[in-house]
């Protein structure tokens, strides 16, 4: 369809959609979730062109996707997955899709699509009987199955062209890349007082110290007001593989701090990709209203993850005070 971003789009009744799904609920390897068909009729605006995608399951990796979209408000609420809490941006083939009508949206009540899907949202059990999930995210290696280059140049035409990003933020996108993949070399190669900074990413969030990491508690809820603390003290809290209590803080999280945001939700539950196990967190992280991971240091990817926060890396805004 040549879709762009700013595209409106109107999803599919359920009918339609069925003919596109093999006996997996699949198309191009890709799964149509039960989760989604709350959109199926709704009119929508394309957010990203989802032409590539970070790989979680193997990391360091970006994969091809084909013919595919984000829509703008359209995550995944996790109810057919046991209530995972990752709220992914969900894929949407351009098949699922069609340009908007002048006509209504013509209701559309063919339910024999939902049994197929709740099917598939699962995997056989794992070693010990424990129950697994199938999503966009855990079939990302099926649905993607090429990996992107950095030197792949139809990634950064394609993100001009589609509205993904502008010229500069994609020149801007290539450079972090390119000096990111030198300071890894230097890391390897080179003396510690030839490296740039210490061999670090651009975002610089040097690794912490071996040991036990500090805990803080909060007890924030959905709806107050938080600041995201400076990098430096959250570094304090990381220990050698930049994690606090087994959750990593990464750049593109670096680059919100000092920022001020909303709590959306206490996270408790969310999918292990690799496996579609779902994990159940000792201590809930925060997820903040409309702070997302923006592909800087990721050449565009327009996947937009929801970063986990721990509460020892933020502080609570007094809103009376101000």
């Amino acid at each position: 369809m040549d879709l762009r971003v700013g595209d409106v789009v109107e999803v599919r009744g359920e009918a339609e959609i069925l003919a596109t799904l093999d006996d997996r609920g699949e198309l191009d390897g890709l799964p149509f979730m039960p989760e989604m068909l709350r959109f199926c009729g709704q009119r929508m605006t394309v957010h990203k062109v989802a032409h590539k995608a970070c790989d979680t399951i193997s990391h360091g990796r970006m994969r091809r996707m084909e013919r595919a979209v984000h829509l703008a408000g359209a995550r995944c609420d996790g109810s057919a997955h046991g209530g995972c809490q990752t709220a992914c941006s969900l894929y949407w083939k351009d098949a699922w899709l069609k340009k908007v009508s002048d006509g209504p949206v013509a209701p559309d009540k063919d339910r024999r699509l939902l049994p197929l899907l709740e099917i598939n949202a699962h995997k056989p059990p794992g070693p010990e009987g424990e129950e697994r999930f199938a999503c966009q995210a855990t079939e990302l290696h099926r649905a993607a199955p090429t990996c992107v280059p950095l030197k792949d140049v139809r990634q950064y035409a394609i993100d001009v062209k589609s509205g993904n990003a502008g010229v500069l933020k994609t020149l801007r996108g290539l450079f972090f890349a390119v000096f990111n993949r030198y300071q890894s070399i230097s890391r390897r190669v080179l003396p510690g007082w030839l490296r740039i900074r210490g061999g670090l990413a651009w975002g610089w969030v040097p690794k912490g110290k071996p040991g036990p990491t500090p805990t803080g508690t909060l007890a924030l809820q959905p709806g107050e007001l938080v600041r995201i603390k400076s990098r430096q003290e959250i570094v304090a809290t990381l220990n050698h593989e930049r994690l606090n209590r087994g959750l990593g803080f990464e750049e593109e999280m670096a680059r919100h701090c000092g920022r001020t945001a909303r709590v959306v939700a206490r996270v408790e539950r969310c999918l292990d990709e690799r496996t579609g196990e779902l994990l159940q967190m000792k201590n809930p992280c925060i997820a903040l209203e409309s702070v997302y991971c923006e592909g800087v240091y990721s050449v565009n990817c327009p996947r937009e993850f929801l970063p986990f926060w721990r509460e020892i890396w933020l502080e609570r805004v007094d809103e009376t005070a101000s």
